[in-house]
């Protein structure tokens, strides 16, 4: 049995043969960052991977602290350090002294091409986003079937509403094809009657969460009708479908803790609800038999004639004002009725046909009208003078005398230093028009 060897045994072996090569002692490597975490102690811890491989780092806070940026998932970066084993975990890593930037990812790059694309897009509006409802009946739950994130979901939601009703929809969440298969799954969940869906995986590197960053289920998750909830990786994994959904969650557990209210939390507000509305009726019932003893014991209530004595008073009142008002009309009209029947016309109703006859005898002796034809000459004979005026205003009357019109493109020409040498004048004269071209034009002095 001499010869089998602990595991402690052969892992102390191999760090000391790490240890004791030179080679690994300074190493200088380049790589990606992926799964980078700042902890709380001011270390880092992070891994470098290329295209077919990938080692675990650490950088202590003495050495991090010298670092001029901050580093993050996908960024390229160029790194000195030693390598050895680290013995509670049976892998070697690389332990950093120095880290400079080499530039970013092609992940990171495309990752951030398509969030500026989908966000000038709206992809992200808030206005676009759905309300998750506080008290769901029917939960959907889009992730693989094994692992951390769906027991720890399916514990959450026992735990805090035992009364929800879950629904799992088995999916990839890693790998080429892993994509296609949660649009499956979203379009499958919106064929039952789901009032929340969750969506989501535990925590990776950003190439294990990278099916939540392709543009295909950043699309399937905007134009799905029920509210969605993200929860891919950890706190500080950000992916595509977390700025997409109605609600992001920082890990599974929040999202569940999201998704359904606590039934404890329920039962207490409704308890303190109950008491409250219970309490509001005891008011509201107290107050009323207050309001109600002191109407009973109001005057007018024991008396109540006493509520028919002033309106009785105010009606005789107004009786009274409407007869009055009667009488002044009825007096007014039957003064006026005395006036009129007391005037000149009705007591020698004669005289007013006397007048009208003697205004009939004026007109009926009048020269004009017994004479229309002396109206007719006198306004013929005002018809001929204006037109015997506008005959002596005619200035083609003054043509017949000698006179001529001269125009020049069709305008009248008054003066001689309106013409110029070689103008086409049209002349017009009594009988006729004729046209002339300036030779010489010559004025007055």
């Amino acid at each position: 049995m001499n010869k089998y060897l602990s595991i402690s045994a052969i892992t102390r072996y191999l760090k000391s043969r790490f240890d004791g090569d030179a080679n690994l002692h300074n190493v200088f490597l380049k790589g990606e960052i992926s799964n980078f975490k700042a902890h709380t102690s001011g270390h880092f811890y992070f891994s470098l991977k290329d295209e077919s491989s990938k080692i675990n780092a650490i950088m202590f806070r003495s050495n991090a602290s010298k670092v001029l940026f901050k580093p993050s998932d996908g960024m390229k970066v160029l790194v000195t350090g030693r390598i050895s084993v680290y013995e509670a975990m049976g892998g070697y890593q690389i332990y950093v002294d120095e880290m400079i930037e080499d530039g970013i990812g092609n992940l990171y790059i495309a990752y951030e091409k398509l969030k500026k694309k989908l966000m000038e897009e709206g992809l992200f509006d808030e206005n676009h986003k759905n309300k998750i409802p506080m008290v769901p009946k029917n939960v959907g739950i889009i992730t693989a079937p094994t692992g951390a994130a769906i027991r720890d979901i399916l514990t959450t939601i026992k735990r805090r509403f035992p009364i929800c009703h879950t629904i799992l929809f088995p999916t990839l969440v890693q790998g080429e094809k892993a994509g296609e298969d949660i649009c499956r799954s979203i379009k499958m969940a919106e064929s039952y009657d789901l009032d929340v869906l969750i969506i989501g995986r535990g925590g990776g590197s950003i190439e294990d969460l990278w099916p939540f960053n392709e543009e295909i289920v950043a699309r399937a998750i905007y134009d799905c009708k029920v509210p969605i909830i993200s929860a891919v990786g950890h706190e500080i994994d950000f992916t595509i479908a977390d700025f997409v959904s109605d609600l992001r969650a920082p890990t599974p557990t929040a999202a569940a803790e999201l998704a359904v209210p606590n039934m404890v939390d329920l039962i207490n507000k409704l308890s303190i609800f109950k008491s409250r509305l219970n309490e509001g009726i005891k008011k509201k019932v107290n107050f009323q038999k207050l309001y109600l003893d002191s109407l009973k014991s109001s005057y007018v209530i024991k008396n109540p004639m006493i509520m028919y004595e002033g309106r009785k008073q105010k009606l005789d009142m107004m009786c009274d004002n409407i007869n009055n008002l009667l009488i002044n009309i009825i007096r007014n009209n039957r003064e006026r009725l005395n006036i009129i029947k007391k005037s000149f016309i009705f007591t020698n109703p004669y005289m007013l046909y006397k007048d009208k006859k003697e205004i009939f005898l004026r007109l009926k002796n009048n020269y004009i009208l017994s004479n229309p034809s002396v109206l007719y000459k006198d306004s013929q004979n005002k018809v001929r003078s204006i037109i015997d005026k506008l005959e002596l205003l005619n200035p083609l009357n003054i043509l017949s005398r000698g006179y001529t019109l001269t125009y020049l493109e069709d305008k009248t020409v008054k003066n001689a230093c309106d013409i110029k040498e070689g103008d086409i004048l049209d002349i017009k004269f009594r009988d006729g028009n004729v046209k002339a071209k300036t030779l010489k034009v010559e004025e007055e002095k």
